[in-house]
C-alpha cells in the first residue's frame, strides 16, 4: 500500500477520498499479491493451535469424524436411512457445513480478532479475510479424508459428474470471501451482530439438509412434507451444500442448486464490495 494512501486514511477528514470502487479493487488486488503473507499467517494459525500435539491438525479430522459417525448412526436409526447410504450423506453435508459455518463465525470476528496487525502492519484489509479463507479451506482439506475413508468402506457410484466438484468447490471458496468480508465489517462496527450470527447459524444448522435427507421429504408420499420440502429451498445454505454434495456422491446434478448459488455470489460480492468501498478506511478506526 502506497504511504500517501495510508496517510490519507488515516487523517479523518480526508476519509471521504477513499471511498472510491479503484481503492476497494486495489485494496482486494493487494492482498490477493501478498498471498506468501497469509498463506504463511493462515498456515501459523493452525500450527499454533495445535503446538505440542502429537498428530497436530488431524485432531480437526477426527473430531469432525467422529461427529459424522455419531449423527449418522443417530439421525440414520431414527429416519430409517440405511447406514451406508446415509453416512456418506451425513459426511459430505457436515464437512461442507463446518467449512460454511466457520467462515461466517469467525468472519464476524475477522478484523477484531487482528486489531493489533490492522494498526501496525500496513496492509490491505481483505488480507486478514484471505488468511481466514485459506485457513479454513486448509482445515476443509483436511476433512475431506473422512470423505475417503467412508467412500472406501461404503463405495458410492461414481461418474464424470464427480469432476463438478472442482467448480463447486471453487465456488464455496469464492462465496466465503464476501461473507466474511461482509458479516466482518458489520461486526467490526456492531459488536453485538457475532453472539447474533454465531446463534443464526447454529439454529440455520437444524434447518439446512445435513441429518435429513431433502430427498425423502421432496418423495413423501405426504403433501405437507412435499411442502416442506418446497420451504427448505428456501434455505441459501441448502444450495450451496447440494452443489457440492450431489457430485460427490454420484447423484444426479440439480441445475437449480447451480443457478441459486451464482445469483448469491453475484449479489452478494455487489453488497460485499459496496461495504468495502465505504468502510475499508474505518476498520482501523472501529477495532
Amino acid at each position: 500500500m502506497q504511504v500517501s494512501s495510508t496517510l490519507d486514511e488515516a487523517n479523518p477528514t480526508t476519509a471521504n477520498s477513499s471511498r472510491t470502487w479503484s481503492r476497494a479493487f486495489q485494496d482486494i488486488a493487494q492482498a490477493a499479491r501478498q498471498r506468501n503473507l497469509w498463506g504463511y499467517l493462515g498456515w501459523q494459525d493452525i500450527k499454533q493451535g495445535y503446538r505440542r500435539s502429537v498428530i497436530g491438525p488431524l485432531w480437526i479430522t477426527i473430531s469432525t469424524g467422529v461427529m459424522t459417525l455419531a449423527l449418522g448412526i443417530l439421525f440414520g436409526g431414527l429416519f430409517g436411512n440405511p447406514l451406508h447410504e446415509f453416512l456418506p450423506y451425513v459426511a459430505v453435508g457436515l464437512i461442507c457445513w463446518t467449512f460454511i459455518s466457520n467462515c461466517i463465525n469467525e468472519g464476524a470476528q475477522v478484523f477484531i480478532a487482528n486489531e493489533g496487525l490492522i494498526k501496525h502492519l500496513p496492509a490491505p484489509v481483505t488480507t486478514h479475510v484471505f488468511r481466514l479463507v485459506w485457513r479454513q479451506t486448509l482445515f476443509f482439506a483436511h476433512n475431506l479424508l473422512i470423505y475417503v475413508i467412508i467412500f472406501a468402506i461404503f463405495p458410492q457410484p461414481v461418474d464424470l459428474s464427480l469432476l463438478l466438484v472442482v467448480p463447486a468447490l471453487a465456488l464455496l471458496v469464492v462465496n466465503a470471501g464476501w461473507a466474511s468480508l461482509l458479516v466482518g465489517i458489520i461486526s467490526t462496527r456492531f459488536r453485538d451482530i457475532p453472539p447474533i450470527t454465531g446463534n443464526i447459524v447454529q439454529l440455520l444448522f437444524y434447518l439446512t439438509p445435513i441429518v435429513w435427507s431433502y430427498e425423502t421429504l421432496i418423495n413423501s408420499e405426504s403433501a405437507v412434507v412435499r411442502e416442506r420440502a418446497v420451504l427448505a429451498q428456501l434455505n441459501p445454505f441448502m444450495h450451496f451444500i447440494e452443489m457440492v454434495r450431489r457430485p460427490m456422491l454420484g447423484l444426479e446434478t440439480n441445475l437449480t442448486n447451480w443457478l441459486v448459488v451464482g445469483a448469491i455470489t453475484v449479489v452478494g460480492w455487489a453488497v460485499a464490495l459496496l461495504m468495502l468501498r465505504n468502510y475499508r478506511a474505518r476498520v482501523s478506526y472501529w477495532v
